[in-house]
């Protein structure tokens, strides 16, 4: 229960205080007023434009309270958001946290949240600058993201064209798989198992973004949370192309990991699987020497090509080319993860 006396003021001081160990000496030069005013005051670099995201994550949609560790909240709450920063090639610097909550969550939950978004924040070098937070009986988190990118240099996703090699970062599914390993389990999600650490402490691909962004390579980019199938549709709009994906080349979950527990199709997970948060990008073939086949440590894999038609086709190993349907995830198809 919460401690006698536990009201608004005490916990944003708890907030507070932890955004204020968690920032490094560069955060503190972004952000130039934070928590403790009526907003903060951030201050960008000369010949950068600022880049803003927001993103909701919601009990009982998103994460449930008995099977989530608080922790994982907390780290994944700022890392999805990140993610959007990393999709353009930029850099996070500060955020503002929307926080409600129960009462009884004011205490040791809150300190596990809290511990959890202090260590993605050092991780990230994304201090927290402000927000709001109020009660309610479930758990409502918004994240706000300020970050910045050279003037002119942010890549978009209607950068395609015509002949563009098409890549992604790392595994694409193991996210998924581990979202239901979790649906299976019993009581906290266990983070034993590599396809459930990615479920619950995704790492958005910041510096992979940058660079890309430094060597002036990718055409067009976006990160990868609601799956392949239905992420690769919304480049594909923007740039008024198409794409043919070559099924033999796209990255899967290892068979080992698959094997955990039977009955998940590699495949399936690969295109329609959310929550990677890998990076999806596009090259001009004189380019492709260029890209190292890892990025520290993170395979890099070209999976297709874009096309003028504005078709989204998959191409079998036996050369016949199928459509790929969008069956990633959709919040007004899909209510919930744990369905």
């Amino acid at each position: 229960m919460p401690s006698k006396g536990q009201n608004e003021d005490s916990l944003l001081r708890r907030i507070a205080e932890s955004s204020r160990s968690s920032r490094s000496g560069t955060d503190t030069l972004s952000v130039s007023l934070g928590i403790g005013d009526d907003a903060a005051l951030f201050r960008p670099k000369p010949g950068y434009q600022i880049i803003l995201t927001c993103d909701w994550f919601l009990e009982s949609t998103h994460f449930l309270r008995k099977r989530h560790p608080p922790d994982a909240i907390g780290w994944k709450c700022l890392a999805r958001a990140v993610s959007d920063v990393a999709a353009m090639g930029g850099a996070p610097r500060c955020f503002l946290l929307s926080l409600a909550l129960p009462r009884t969550l004011t205490t040791l939950w809150l300190d596990l949240f809290l511990a959890g978004l202090r260590r993605a924040s050092r991780k990230f070098h994304c201090a927290l600058a402000g927000g709001d937070t109020t009660r309610r009986n479930d758990i409502l988190i918004n994240i706000t993201v300020v970050g910045e990118i050279p003037s002119g240099r942010a890549v978009l996703r209607s950068g395609a064209r015509e002949g563009d090699i098409l890549y992604v970062s790392g595994r694409l599914g193991e996210a998924e798989l581990g979202l239901r390993l979790a649906q299976q389990g019993q009581g906290a999600a266990s983070r034993k198992n590599l396809p459930t650490r990615k479920h619950l402490y995704p790492e958005p691909r910041l510096a992979l973004g940058q660079w890309l962004v430094k060597n002036g390579l990718a055409t067009a980019m976006m990160d990868l949370s609601d799956g392949l199938s239905s992420d690769l549709p919304r480049l594909c709009a923007a740039s008024a192309v198409g794409a043919c994906l070559e099924k033999a080349m796209i990255p899967q979950v290892r068979a080992a990991d698959v094997a955990l527990k039977h009955g998940h199709d590699p495949l399936q997970l690969a295109l329609h699987g959310g929550d990677d948060y890998e990076l999806l990008f596009t090259l001009p073939p004189r380019k492709a020497k260029l890209l190292p086949k890892t990025f520290r440590g993170v395979r890099l894999t070209a999976i297709g090509k874009i096309t003028r038609k504005q078709d989204l086709l998959v191409r079998e190993e036996n050369g016949r080319a199928r459509q790929l349907r969008p069956g990633g995830w959709d919040p007004f198809r899909d209510k919930s993860i744990w369905k």
